[in-house]
């Protein structure tokens, strides 16, 4: 029988935006969240109130759900394994994300399925001989930037690493890339897979800031991109949407930076340019429904994230409909408490035609309303 009840560990704005497709798929979505105030509270049948690591809270949600996803990674997975052996429904599985949760443990599986990444290594100890600039990553419960440092002396890392002692890290080759790219990718549990539009990401601080979905991409580029995308997704068994991102090298090849497995900031703008949005696809895969079309139904698109740029509890209302007055600009607004670099809304404008310097300038009008 197919699920109807679908359950979210995290309530967020990922949750959140699965409101519109729960509702036209006919589906009820509960929450597991810790905090009333979190923004899919309010679009939610139901909240059960718990951390995303509090397994009895989990138990409570699979009691009025019938299938359960993930909105982050921050759950307990050994926890949660007792819940999964009384046959509860998760997906992504507990064991996919068991591969993909720590990041040193992601690498792996990566390297074993033949896909091109940067070099790597498990931090035990401070190294005897370090290349700089590199990478150090928490290996757990990094994101948006968090736990990921760009190491240029030693002494950086060792000032690091004394504050976290109990943190298991991983040290990266530093790429010195030519783009960032990012693609989502859906697959059902019979094995459907459709691939959304390869796009560039823009970081500022390590946080996505915006991203263009332009036709401006090397073809060899988008080749690469996808066949690791659909090797990463059919060698994991993997069901649900996953974001992988990539570093575009300046020799034109593609290496795998990371992956994210659940909907992801670089989709967002396929609510309004897709035929179906990530978070539409997240609910038809974990449901067992056929996987909606990827296809843009525009030439393009640019998508900018507003940014917290200070701490304050304001809604910026004027701010926002000076970028709805933008043409084709679609504002969403998470109705977060604003502080530094937390991510509290997007827009998303989408272009008649595929012009780098169009998307460009466009992007730029939007941070100028945004930010002071």
């Amino acid at each position: 029988m197919q699920p109807k009840r679908v359950g979210v560990v995290g309530g967020g704005q990922l949750a959140w935006m699965m409101a519109g497709a729960a509702e036209r798929l006919g589906l009820e979505l509960t929450v597991q969240t810790p905090d009333e105030r979190d923004p899919a509270v309010a679009i939610a049948a139901q909240a059960v109130w718990g951390a995303a690591n509090d397994a009895a809270a989990t138990a409570a949600l699979a009691q009025l759900t019938d299938v359960i996803t993930f909105e982050n990674e921050f759950v307990d997975l050994e926890r949660l394994q007792p819940l999964a052996d009384q046959g509860i429904q998760f997906f992504p599985s507990l064991a996919t994300l068991a591969v993909i949760l720590d990041k040193y443990d992601q690498h792996q599986f990566l390297r074993s399925a033949g896909v091109s990444l940067p070099e790597f290594a498990l931090l035990e100890a401070m190294p005897e001989s370090l290349k700089l600039p590199s990478v150090l990553k928490a290996c757990r419960h990094g994101y948006d930037g968090y736990g990921t440092f760009v190491i240029k002396t030693r002494a950086e890392l060792a000032d690091i690493l004394a504050k976290s002692p109990a943190q298991r890290w991983m040290l990266e080759a530093f790429v010195p890339f030519e783009r960032e790219l990012a693609v989502m990718a859906a697959r059902s549990a019979n094995g459907e897979l459709v691939l959304y539009p390869v796009v560039e990401t823009v970081q500022a601080d390590q946080v996505c800031r915006r991203v263009f979905v332009l036709a401006d991409l090397p073809a060899a580029a988008v080749t690469q991109v996808e066949a690791a995308a659909k090797q990463i997704l059919e060698r994991l068994n993997y069901v649900g949407v996953m974001g992988i991102e990539f570093f575009l090298t300046i020799d034109g090849n593609i290496l795998v930076n990371e992956l994210a497995p659940r909907t992801h900031n670089s989709g967002h703008y396929s609510l309004d340019a897709c035929v179906t949005s990530q978070f539409e696809q997240q609910l038809r895969a974990v449901c067992g429904l056929p996987l909606g079309s990827p296809a843009m139904t525009c030439a393009a698109a640019v998508m900018v994230n507003l940014l917290g740029y200070e701490n304050a509890e304001r809604d910026y209302l004027e701010k926002r409909q000076q970028l709805s007055a933008i043409p084709q600009a679609h504002v969403y607004w998470y109705g977060k408490t604003a502080r530094l670099g937390r991510k509290l809304g997007h827009v998303t404008v989408l272009l008649s035609q595929s012009d780098r310097a169009e998307a460009e300038q466009i992007a730029a009008q939007v941070e100028q309303i945004w930010y002071p």
